[in-house]
């Protein structure tokens, strides 16, 4: 890169949404110059970037530049930038217009996704909007060659890149193509992404579509297979759309950047950060790699200068802004992922590991149902929050502003008409005393001696809140993957993060805090200490061994030399270039692959890839394939970085600049405030005190030191164990509103952690891939504390398992004893969902419990996959377990659930069912729900040491008190606005509605639904349900539970914690021997997937919520002897009084993701043909229902096929005037080509090259035209 000019400048610079951070290297001088300026202000500049740079070489030269001219760059070595141009363009939706081209049969595929709804609760099932204007498709197929017909001499098969073996079906039709291809250009569409099936192994198809666009004139083509060459069409075909909707607007930005700059900038090296934390040039910046453009700035710029300098311990990095903040860890590595969601879409390419809380300075403060609240909405810029003068909502920077952590005679005076005014501390005061009033009202209602709260008090309480608000993210990034919290160091930076930086610290047990001198403008400062970065990567399909190794050493080298060639022709010298090599690796059976890298001297990658997986899962499997996945190097061009200057001890006194009045937990404090500029290398400032970083305020907490270090950042210290006990005080009766806020987080987080952990070290696609599970933790009586919202079927639904669990084993549970149970009359709700259960005790006292639910993919019945179309009584649909230990006193009960799962029978007759197909796998899944519940009890327990069992125990009932409440002001909100529509205006004291809906066999739903405006109470009576049915639809009384909690929980539409005291205001009776509370006897399976969404279609029905959606879950399953596969199909949702219904998702009691189709192909003998949306399917409304989805499927090999479905009589109804949905459909097409309807329930023995065809039914419409 040639050596440092000493007479040139260098410049950094971070293009962010509001401002852009300059940081500038002056020759002569050893401190930078630091430049902030408004990222858009056209009235005085046409470019941030540029501006700065101007207004700089201005000071340098003392010569006049003037706007309209060109910039020198004879003065300038080199410029490097990040920028949220793509962040901002994909937020906005403000990218190219582009179009997609997908294989035939595969047009809707990227919309439909995984089928999962991104907020379960929400009714109208907001998704992001497409990136995409238009979809052609290509006429083309390649599929797998299955392994029996692997042949090397075989004249159709062709060897793809991974080492799989390929079948061209059908080539490109490029005559097809062309007409579309120009029929887009003829609309104005002239970028395209491209993604087809297999196009990783195989992309020569995905080749020949590019050349034929650009040749017609396409100005950009994205095709998946050169950005990201990883098996999974879905997220390889959304990173090309990423990559065509902001490729053309990067470098339309680009272009006009290096046009402000004289003919001289073509020698200059030009750099970008990209989303791994590496620079590129302009040539290689494309869209899929600049949306964490600036936190990866961000994220270099702490790592490379307080890690190892500062301190040895590991960094977390808490960069918070206003709107959000990012959340990161470094340990001397950086930490990356291959695939994320950013604004909806789906990016599947290397880039650091940051995560995303929606918690900044502009989070909105809000008093709700008797707790704080903050977030996750923003009150943004404008008008911003109260103290900005323009109208704004009570923020996070309010009530810094109030507790004096915020100082506005430090702070620009920006404000008011004439954008010259302070802060306006009045009016935040104002808003404070308003809300004061509204809080302390509440407080007297529930305790009459209740003490007021002061303004200063409830904004403590609020920052206290948003403090945790922050903390969940960095302990799931922390202890998700092994690590414990409180063994790092807290690096600091953004513009609001340094005011929070001892309370979140001493939240979450750390000891240290760093804080870097220019934590304001680090990211800008990170460009300058970031390399070079150049990737290859390649899919490899192989079994880890010596073959398969000496293969992927021959695909490395030929990669290494592209990766140091790109390099070397951008001035790289061989000297200054270092490579990492990587193999993503995964066990046979699993789809959790981790990105192993070489280590030098220090064994294999297999040994390598064992311990990671054990730091991170908690386990190794034995006697297990380890597979290569694919390849990866990374070269390094390493750049003459920016070195920190190491400072000369002082000796001098420190200067205090005033003293300002702070506000902590137990009062005001006279805290004297000093300028950074003003301390030196050694000053020591004790708590409490603030310090002024440029426009940062550094809050130093009582009992913190703060010491100025040898390279002039800030390192604060605890100075008094005691300080990070908990100061929380129990009341009586009476909930504290702040701790209820924090509990509600800390409990949910809890449940959330144990749901990551079953993910992550379940064995089974069910679980891993399509999250078919839940977790929860229960009061010792069993009441549901917190339930993370996984699957709405189970929601409250284990709370009756866990108590009577609780009655059957008494006195008889012990410290070390794990319970497994999946019978219906033990609490269950059909047997493919076992519970694993942990009594926790505590000093000899049972305290609480920890449960998690999963579906196991098979555990015996009468057909594959246990989900039987046509079983008539339970024992047909596998082992069936009502109470049993699977751990008794810390030992695992191998042989007694192997007993159970293998050998079920009936218990009054000897029916010999078949057992589990699938032995290995559920003992797997079984043991990872038990490490799930481990680390619920591990969490559980830190909160007890730290609040006290008293406390903890204390607010596991505050917590369902206040649930209750905020179900008790829904419903009677719900009596005013029903009452009011049926009588004009009207009210009533009471309201009664009822409601009925049918099985397609003609079982009845009944409900008659009361509810008490006055009390907030509701009693659901389903009293004139039809009885139990000979069949599998019968619903346990637990289903019925959790679809009116989840029904309630939807209408709340706040964030409320799910828990007991959702049901509390409510009464459920349901007629013993209906359908909804058959016998011990009766087939149930098809009750949890079916029967729960006629449940709710009825329950939202009454509270005229929305139309119905599709009704019906679709569940297929399919197998022999030796594999089960399992998957429910999305279709329409209903349609509501404002807003259409969504097509192609997963509607109210599921949210299970589905398989990717070319993981698919691959795991499983089929191949299939269609997988799209139903057009027209929705019921028609002033509102449309949406749309159901075909899919079609091809077995290459005899296999039993079951369906289990609904809605193929009765179509799903539509309200208030709109159509009905329509039903579904279920035909096979046999080899002789009859397409034979199959009804809604089925069981078939299909034969290799017969196809299914699964018609998912459409959502309701809502009013008349």
């Amino acid at each position: 890169m040639g050596s440092i000019n000493g007479e040139k400048l260098r410049f950094c610079i971070d293009r962010g949404g509001t401002f852009t951070d300059v940081y500038a290297e002056i020759p002569g001088q050893s401190e930078g110059r630091v430049m902030k300026l408004l990222s858009v202000d056209p009235s005085n500049y046409d470019d941030a970037p540029v501006e700065g740079i101007r207004r700089i070489l201005e000071e340098f030269t003392g010569e006049k530049i003037p706007r309209t001219s060109k910039i020198p760059t004879d003065k300038i070595e080199w410029i490097r930038m990040g920028t949220t141009v793509a962040t901002n363009a994909l937020l906005e939706r403000k990218g190219e217009r582009i179009a997609l081209c997908v294989t035939k049969g595969f047009r809707d595929l990227l919309q439909i996704g995984n089928q999962a709804r991104p907020n379960i609760f929400d009714l109208t099932v907001s998704k992001p909007s497409n990136l995409y204007e238009e979809v052609i498709e290509v006429d083309e197929r390649v599929e797998l060659v299955m392994d029996e017909e692997a042949n090397p001499d075989s004249s159709f098969a062709l060897k793809g890149i991974s080492g799989e073996f390929v079948r061209v079906v059908k080539p490109v039709n490029g005559a097809a193509l062309k007409p579309l291809l120009k029929g887009l250009l003829e609309k104005g569409i002239s970028c395209l992404a491209v993604v087809l099936m297999h196009s990783y192994t195989y992309p020569q198809h995905e080749v020949s579509v590019e050349k034929l666009a650009l040749s017609l004139g396409f100005r950009h083509v994205s095709i998946s297979s050169a950005l990201t060459p990883m098996v999974r069409a879905v997220p390889r075909g959304l990173t090309a759309t990423v990559d065509a909707y902001l490729t053309p607007v990067i470098k339309e930005y680009l272009s006009c950047f290096i046009s402000k700059f004289d003919e001289g900038l073509g020698k200059l090296n030009v750099l970008f950060m990209q989303s791994d934390g590496g620079l590129a040039p302009e040539s290689r910046f494309s869209g899929h790699k600049a949306v964490l453009s600036g936190p990866a700035g961000g994220v270099v710029g702490y790592s490379q200068t307080l890690f190892g300098l500062e301190t040895e311990k590991p960094l977390i990095g808490f960069d918070m802004g206003g709107t959000s903040t990012d959340v990161s860890r470094y340990a001397g590595s950086y930490e990356e992922i291959l695939e994320t969601q950013i604004a909806g879409a789906i990016i599947q390419a290397p880039q650091l590991d940051i995560n995303t809380v929606a918690a900044g300075g502009g989070s909105k403060l809000k008093f709700q149902f008797g707790a704080f609240r903050v977030g996750p909405e923003s009150v943004g810029a404008h008008p911003g929050p109260v103290c900005y003068r323009k109208g704004g909502e009570l923020a996070v920077t309010d009530a810094n502003l109030v507790l004096g952590y915020v100082i506005p005679d430090h702070f620009p005076s920006i404000f008011g008409p004439n954008e010259d005014q302070a802060l306006d501390i009045n009016a935040t005061r104002e808003e404070f005393e308003k809300l004061a009033k509204e809080i302390n009202s509440y407080r007297k209602s529930q305790d009459v001696s209740a003490k007021d709260m002061t303004v200063e008090e409830i904004a403590q309480g609020f920052v206290n809140v948003a403090n945790e608000t922050m903390c969940r993210p960095i302990r799931q990034l922390t202890e998700m993957k092994g690590h414990e919290t409180r063994n790092h160091a807290l690096a600091c930076f953004g513009g609001a993060g340094p005011q929070h930086a001892c309370a979140i610290a001493r939240s979450l047990g750390m000891k240290e805090v760093l804080i870097h001198r220019f934590c304001g403008i680090l990211s800008a400062y990170g460009m300058g200490l970031a390399d070079v970065i150049e990737e290859a990567q390649e899919p490899y399909s192989a079994v880890y061994d010596l073959g398969s190794l000496q293969e992927a050493s021959h695909r490395e080298a030929s990669l290494l030399k592209m990766v140091k060639q790109k390099l070397q022709e951008q001035g790289f010298k061989q000297e200054n270039i270092t490579t990492e090599t990587y193999l993503n690796m995964r066990y046979e059976g699993t789809d959790t692959a981790i990105m192993v890298r070489r280590q030098i001297n220090k064994g294999d990658y297999a040994a390598e890839f064992v311990k990671l997986f054990q730091q991170e899962y908690g386990f190794k499997l034995q006697n297990r394939n380890i597979l290569i996945c694919d390849i990866r190097v990374r070269g390094i061009g390493v750049t003459n970085i920016l070195k920190p200057q190491a400072l000369e001890p002082t000796s001098v006194v420190p200067k205090i600049e005033g003293h300002y009045k702070v506000f902590f937990d137990n009062g005001w404090h006279n805290a004297p405030l000093f300028k950074l500029e003003d301390l030196g290398y050694g000053h020591v400032i004790q708590g409490p005190a603030i310090i002024m970083n440029g426009n940062s305020t550094v809050i130093v907490e009582p009992s913190w030191k703060a010491i100025i270090t040898k390279y002039g950042n800030i390192k604060i210290e605890i100075e008094l164990s005691s300080s990070s006990s908990s100061t929380v005080k129990v009341a009586e009766k009476v909930a504290d509103v702040v701790q209820l806020s924090i509990f509600n987080h800390r409990f949910m987080g809890i449940a959330e952690q144990m749901g990551r952990t079953l993910q992550r070290t379940s064995i089974s696609t069910n679980i891993k891939e399509r999250l078919d599970f839940s977790c929860a933790l229960f009061d010792p009586n069993g009441g549901l504390v917190a339930n993370a919202p996984h699957v709405p079927v189970h929601l409250g639904a284990m709370s009756s398992t866990v108590r009577w669990q609780c009655d059957y084993w008494g006195e008889n549970l012990h410290d070390g004893d794990v319970l497994v149970t999946n019978h219906p009359c033990s609490g269950g709700s059909h047997l493919p969902d076992i519970t694993v259960i942990t009594p926790v005790f505590d000093n000899g006292q049972l305290v609480f419990f920890v449960a998690s639910r999963g579906h196991h993919a098979e555990i015996g019945g009468i057909t594959p996959g246990s989900m039987p179309p046509f079983s008539k009584f339970i024992w047909e649909e596998g082992a069936a377990i009502k109470a049993f230990k699977l751990v008794e006193k810390g030992i695992f009960q191998e042989e007694g659930i192997i007993k159970l799962l293998k050998y079920p029978s009936s218990e009054d007759l000897d029916h010999h069912i078949p057992g589990t197909r699938r032995l290995q796998d559920n003992l797997s899944d079984l043991r990872a729900q038990v490490a799930a519940n481990q680390r619920g009890i591990f969490l559980i327990k830190e909160l007890i040491e730290q609040y006290g069992l008293d406390t903890v125990q204390a607010y596991m009932i505050h917590v369902q008190v206040n649930a209750e409440a905020a179900v008790r002001e829904m419903l009677k909100s719900v009596v005013n606005r029903v009452s009011s529509e049926l009588t004009n205006g009207g009210e009533s004291d009471s309201l009664t509605i009822e409601e009925e809906d049918y099985m397609d066999d003609g079982s009845t739903i009944h409900l008659k639904l009361s509810i008490d405006r006055d009390k907030g109470d509701a009693v659901f009576d389903f009293s004139g349900t039809s009885p139990e049915v000979y069949g599998n639809w019968n619903a346990p009384e637990a289903v019925t539970a959790a679809a009116v909690i989840y029904c309630l929980r939807c209408l709340v539409n706040v964030d409320i914690p799910l828990n007991q005291g959702c049901l509390a205001p409510v009464i459920i009776r349901i007629p013993e021997g209906s359908f909804l509370s058959p016998s011990d006897k009766a087939a149930v399976v098809g009750g949890n997937v079916l029967t729960s969404q006629r449940i709710t279609d009825v329950v939202l029905t009454a509270f005229q919520a929305c139309a119905h959606s599709q009704g019906c879950m679709n569940n297929l399953t399919f197998g022999d002897d030796t594999f089960g596969y399992y998957e429910t199909i999305g279709g329409g949702s209903g349609a509501g009084p404002t807003w259409d219904g969504t097509s192609g998702v997963q509607c109210h009691m599921t949210n299970t993701r589905m398989t990717d189709p070319e993981i698919f192909e691959q795991r499983y003998p089929v191949i299939l043909h269609g997988f799209g949306l139903r057009e027209k399917s929705g019921g028609a409304g002033l509102f449309r229902g949406g749309d159901g989805i075909v899919r079609e499927i091809e077995f290459r090999r005899p296999v039993v096929v079951s369906i289990l479905s609904e809605r193929r009589v009765l179509a799903p109804r539509g309200l208030k005037g709109g159509s009905d949905g329509a039903r579904g459909a279920n035909y096979l097409v046999t080899k002789d080509k009859r397409r034979v309807y199959l009804g809604g329930k089925n069981t078939v023995e299909v034969q290799a090259g017969e196809i299914l065809q699964i018609l998912t039914p459409g959502g309701g419409g809502w009013g008349g035209f």
